[in-house]
């Protein structure tokens, strides 16, 4: 989380160069890892509000892969959030 938390700081003040841009990403990345270790060892322990978090990790990565593929904003939308749809109801399962 530290290395995150510098990252992004130093991104942030170096912006207008692409070593800068690339620092603020990695920073970012980091920052969402640690949180989202938080998250599922959490939503594991017994929390359930966690569970949308931890959806919201392959929604994410699904509307990537759409964008990327140069998909209509529409269909990036609707893959995501069938995606984060399925995600909640599976890791909601667990508590019931």
């Amino acid at each position: 989380m530290l290395a995150g938390i510098v990252l992004i700081v130093i991104g942030l003040i170096k912006f207008d160069s692409r070593q800068g841009k690339t620092m603020l990403v990695v920073g970012l990345a980091l920052g969402s890892l640690g949180g989202l270790d938080t998250a599922a060892r959490e939503h594991f322990a017994g929390y359930k509000s966690h569970a949308t978090v931890l959806a919201g990790v392959p929604a994410v990565a699904v509307a990537a892969a759409l964008y990327f593929a140069q998909l209509p904003w529409p269909v990036v939308f609707i893959g995501a959030a069938a995606t984060f749809a399925a995600a909640v109801s599976l890791l909601w399962q667990r508590y019931h």
